[in-house]
């Protein structure tokens, strides 16, 4: 609807503010409630406080509706917050379902905080007393609802319920994104070195070996991406969404190949132009390796000389199998 179209917060009249201050605490109940149940699964603590919270919004607008009831009869009148210029709103459902516990919380603290700066507001620009009033109580209870969700958060989020929560989120992480990432940049960085290192030596051309690097990597980029999704669905092995770590391995994967390619972009016309684009290529393959084994060691708790001696014999039989064949 067009802002010209609205009706004015000044010209509401007490019946259609007692409407909206309803509807807005179903609205904020069944948003709670979703935070509720998106974190069910794995952070139970926090689910419990949203629950709560969700309550203390159905209790509020079952007041505010006898309140209504006691003094214009049952019937609500049909006026939406979209109908009102000005009037506040919320965030869709659907852009908060991937939100971490930490980021509903935030929001949950937004909506409130915004809700009694909207009712202060409304009340200066209301030219009815018994309007400003009621906006005026509306700030109140929003602030008691920021209290109680307080209060809540130190009930059901203790020192250990914050701990597990903070493991968890550290498992799904490493399940969903260190894990599929790491795959994909061990493949692009150790399986592309034959093909690369192999063309490298047959051709003595930069030009052509880049184009052979290039196309392994994105070739195997692709593949690892379709390998990961299609190879779990993540709901029971609780992984995350196949489509997300299929997008991150197969990017590690294409970025892990190019790393060592794009150094035969060096023209070959250069004087010992050959010799330095593979120079640093295996540099930029030590640097790789190195990468690897320090992920290893951070998310995997993997001994870091000892993942650095396996990714490093791993990749140096790779790239000797290469120069081999590519000199034979």
């Amino acid at each position: 609807m067009l802002a010209f179209g609205k009706k004015p917060l000044s010209d509401l009249t007490e019946r259609e503010v007692l409407a909206l201050a309803i509807a807005n605490e179903e609205e904020d109940s069944r948003i709670y409630q979703e935070f509720a149940d998106v974190a069910a699964e794995g952070f139970p603590a926090s689910a419990e406080m949203f629950r709560a919270m969700a309550e203390e919004e159905r209790e509020h607008r079952a007041r505010l509706f006898e309140l209504f009831r006691s003094r214009f009869g049952e019937n609500l009148p049909p006026i939406r917050r979209e109908d009102v210029r000005g009037f506040m709103s919320r965030r869709p459902v659907w852009l908060t379902r991937n939100l971490s516990p930490e980021a509903m919380r935030e929001e949950a603290a937004l909506m409130e905080i915004q809700a009694a700066n909207f009712y202060d507001k409304a009340a200066s620009q209301a030219l009815d007393t018994r309007v400003r009033e009621l906006f005026l109580h509306l700030a109140e209870v929003e602030r008691g609802h920021r209290k109680k969700a307080d209060a809540l958060e130190g009930e059901h989020l203790t020192p250990e319920h914050l701990a597990d929560e903070a493991a968890t989120r550290h498992r799904q992480f490493v399940l969903t994104y260190v894990q599929p990432g790491l795959a994909g940049l061990i493949d692009g960085s150790v399986s592309t070195l034959a093909p690369l290192f192999a063309a490298a030596f047959a051709t003595q051309s930069n030009w052509e070996t880049f184009l052979v690097g290039l196309a392994a990597s994105v070739g195997a980029g692709i593949s690892m991406g379709i390998t990961e999704a299609m190879s779990d669905d993540g709901i029971i092995s609780g992984r995350g969404s196949p489509v997300v770590r299929g997008i991150v391995c197969g990017l590690m994967t294409c970025l892990g190949g190019l790393g060592h390619t794009l150094p035969y972009l060096v023209p070959s016309s250069w004087p010992n132009g050959f010799w330095i684009a593979t120079t640093l290529a295996g540099i930029i393959v030590a640097i790789e390796l190195v990468a690897i084994s320090w992920i290893r060691t951070k998310y995997m708790d993997t001994p870091f000389l000892r993942s650095v001696f396996q990714v490093v014999v791993g990749g140096v039989l790779v790239l000797l199998a290469g120069i081999v064949i590519g000199g034979s």
